[in-house]
């Protein structure tokens, strides 16, 4: 007798989360793949990261201004939101084990032109080629999304997310002793180039070691490649409003590098207008390549709900958007209002990142357990908004403990929301869920550089309330997020044959 499928409404229950989480301690079976692939996106993050911990040293030594220092942060993030959308293209394409296995062996290659970099355009160079080394998180989602059922989803994608977002913590405290035990004005250097050696034979490795599906399941492509496929008239409108904020936060980041004064007004002209033309050949493409969404000619049951992309997207903006905006002005908010040293005020900002450990794959099995996707990410929401309104009150009259206790309180809520949004992502269509991953993982980097041109203009509690606000709105748009379906289903479905004019199903993997 065959248990029937849940539906949408279906409540697993609480008492559910022994059974799921208990495959944790396995590394069989597609515990394994999740396994392979969170260490593949926590040796993507220690590259992506590797910069932040010598900045300090790197500035003395090859004569750097503050200026310049903090426009090569912006060039390690200006690429991953346009790399976030190609490598989501050339995933749902290639499949995630050919696209992840690339990813790391290419970050040996900007890694080793940093390390040896002499002078600042060789340092911007190589930054702005490791902001695709960024783009690595999209891959794991659909790889994991492969690998487990409906009902278990949400966990499995939290803890590849949580426990990868380690390795930018595992940057920040392991290299600086790398370079220690190397010794010397090259141990910088030495550390660095060694974290793409890593992540370049880790590649090999993966690319031994998995398979894009289990054994009985071909991957499911797109119809068509170069721009997300979307199956309804008003879905091509909505999605190419949905991609100008993805190259115009190109030109936002542009601006402030003007500002910083590294670069001049004709200069950033230039960029503008080369942002432009991006921004045209993108629209040009998302129309031509959904000329039958345009005629509607999509089957009834292969459509599915383009606002659910819109809806994640902006939801991804407020948690993991604001995540990464707050995390780098804490150290400095926590120095300034309690008068601590940069240890202490190190430690209490890292403790917020540490946080994605246990709060994503939380907020994720919460998803999982809840019976409705939408509710629960809707409720961490509310928690989040609540969470930053309480920080904006923070100040130096509030004793430091319980400054703290709020800030790890808020921080549970930003990545349990994250958690459960990446519970749904890879449920909206199977055969483009790369490329939702990566709009929905974009649209974080553009509410980070967002939130932080913010805080360039305003205290820091007003940058808390205004995080907060948008939270507020980001609740109020996910009331309109459909429950999708099959959301607790708990077989594998099993796509027809790949689309004839792509690359055959790849083969099974020797083990290492």
């Amino acid at each position: 007798m065959t248990t029937p499928t849940p539906t949408p409404h279906h409540r697993p229950g609480l008492r559910g989360a022994g059974s799921h989480l208990g495959g944790l301690r396995s590394f069989t079976g597609r515990w394994r793949v999740l396994h392979l692939t969170w260490m593949a996106f926590v040796l993507s993050f220690v590259v992506w990261f590797n910069f932040a911990p010598f900045a300090g040293t790197i500035g003395d030594q090859l004569g750097l201004s503050k200026a310049q220092l903090g426009t090569l942060a912006l060039c390690n993030v200006a690429l991953t939101v346009p790399a976030r959308i190609l490598v989501g293209m050339a995933l749902d394409r290639f499949g995630p084990r050919r696209v992840y296995g690339t990813i790391l062996i290419y970050a040996a290659i900007p890694c080793t032109v940093f390390a040896m970099s002499s002078s600042y355009p060789m340092l911007v160079a190589s930054r702005l080629a490791l902001g695709v080394v960024g783009a690595g998180f999209v891959v794991g989602i659909r790889m994991v999304s492969e690998w487990f059922p409906a009902k278990e989803v949400g966990l499995a994608e939290g803890v590849y997310g949580g426990w990868g977002n380690f390795g930018s913590a595992a940057a920040a405290f392991s290299l600086p002793i790398v370079a220690g035990i190397i010794g010397g004005d090259a141990g910088w250097r030495w550390s660095i180039g060694v974290t793409g050696l890593v992540a370049a034979a880790y590649g090999i490795v993966y690319l031994r070691s998995v398979a894009d599906t289990p054994a009985g399941r071909s991957f499911d492509r797109p119809k068509r490649q170069g721009a997300l496929e979307v199956t309804q008239p008003a879905a091509v409108w909505g999605l190419a409003g949905l991609t100008v904020p993805l190259t115009a936060v190109l030109g936002l980041i542009a601006w402030r590098v003007q500002q910083a004064g590294v670069i001049s007004t004709g200069v950033l002209w230039g960029l503008l207008v080369a942002v432009a033309a991006l921004t045209v050949v993108q629209l040009r493409q998302v129309f031509v390549v959904n000329r039958l969404a345009r005629a509607n000619a999509y089957e009834e049951d292969d459509r599915y709900p383009f606002r659910s992309v819109a809806i994640l997207s902006v939801a991804y903006l407020c948690c993991f958007g604001s995540e990464l905006a707050v995390v780098s002005m804490l150290p400095t908010f926590f120095a300034d209002g309690w008068d601590l040293g940069p240890a202490m005020a190190g430690a209490i900002a890292s403790a917020f990142a540490f946080m994605n450990l246990v709060a994503r794959p939380a907020g994720g099995l919460l998803s999982d357990l809840l019976g409705s996707r939408r509710r629960t990410l809707l409720v961490l929401l509310v928690g989040l908004s609540a969470g930053y309104a309480c920080m904006g009150l923070l100040g130096p009259a509030w004793p430091l403990p319980l400054a703290v206790v709020v800030t790890m309180a808020c921080s549970f809520f930003v990545q349990s929301s994250e958690g459960a949004v990446y519970a749904i992502v890879p449920l909206v269509k199977r055969r483009v869920s790369g490329q939702i991953a990566g709009i929905a993982g974009a649209y974080g980097n553009v509410g980070a550089v967002c939130f932080l041109t913010v805080l360039l203009y305003v205290s820091p509690s007003t940058f808390f309330f205004v995080i907060a606000g948008a939270a507020v709105v980001g609740t109020v748009v996910c009331w309109w997020l459909p429950e999708p379906a099959d959301a607790f289903a708990e077989d594998m479905d099993k796509p027809g044959p790949a689309d004839e004019l792509v690359l055959d199903d790849l083969p099974q993997p020797s083990l290492i």
